[in-house]
């Protein structure tokens, strides 16, 4: 069990730079949140759905982290700060990373039946500040999602997702080498040209536009220089808007 739990610290240390000391990770919130929800979730097992609350809401009294007693969550979850929502029926894989302000929601079905109402998230999934999950639907494995997207369909293994409501920015996961890409954002803009047919064709119609632009630039200038240059005659030329 000691063992366990300096893995798990130690994957926290491997993802987070802040701290100096695996004691100081003990005090993390989300750590706090995660060893309280998995004595919630034995009570929730055991069908002691009040103990397994009071547990819950003791935990998001200390912590500002509200996991449902009856979601599944893998090894090494790291929630970094707080004001995160973990719906009942989520489930959550090994190692994913979910900064603050995140929300695993449900949708409410339409029959009045409860059933698998919040999202499965695959393993080494890296969820930005303020993004919204909502509904029973699968993040792939190690997929990004981006601060503030609002995903609500099906997320590819190694998609990046940004955006509201969320799209892939065509940068898969598996392009980047780094075992941990902190706050799920891959690269800058530039970065992305060179991935995905699509953002190449896009790239190509830049250029394109960019020649057509620098064309009508050189002859805006060639007929001002025109304009403006004395007729061979020595006459005065004529002018916009005088008569003959």
């Amino acid at each position: 069990m000691l063992n366990g739990l300096i893995r798990y610290l130690d994957s926290v240390r491997a993802r987070d730079p802040a701290p100096r000391s695996r004691w100081e990770i003990l005090l993390y919130p989300g750590v706090l949140a995660l060893g309280l929800h998995r004595v919630a979730h034995w009570l929730f097992e055991a069908k002691l759905y009040f103990l397994a609350r009071f547990v819950n809401h003791f935990s998001r009294f200390l912590t500002a982290i509200d996991i449902h007693p009856g979601a599944k969550i893998g090894k090494n979850l790291f929630i970094d700060h707080g004001f995160t929502v973990i719906g009942e029926t989520a489930v959550i894989g090994d190692d994913v990373t979910i900064y603050q302000c995140v929300t695993l929601g449900g949708t409410n079905p339409t029959n009045g039946i409860g059933g698998k109402r919040h999202p499965t998230i695959g393993d080494s999934v890296i969820i930005g500040s303020g993004a919204q999950v909502i509904g029973p639907i699968t993040v792939g494995r190690r997929a990004r999602i981006g601060a503030n997207a609002v995903v609500t369909d099906e997320v590819p293994e190694g998609a990046t997702m940004i955006g509201l409501k969320a799209r892939s920015t065509l940068v898969p996961a598996e392009e980047w080498l780094r075992e941990f890409l902190p706050y799920g954002t891959p690269c800058d803009d530039p970065c992305e040209e060179q991935f995905g047919e699509k953002v190449a064709e896009g790239s190509r119609r830049v250029e394109v536009l960019e020649a057509d632009l620098a064309a009508l630039k050189a002859e805006l200038e060639a007929l001002k220089a025109e304009r403006l240059t004395p007729p061979a005659d020595g006459g005065i030329g004529r002018r916009s808007g005088t008569a003959d």
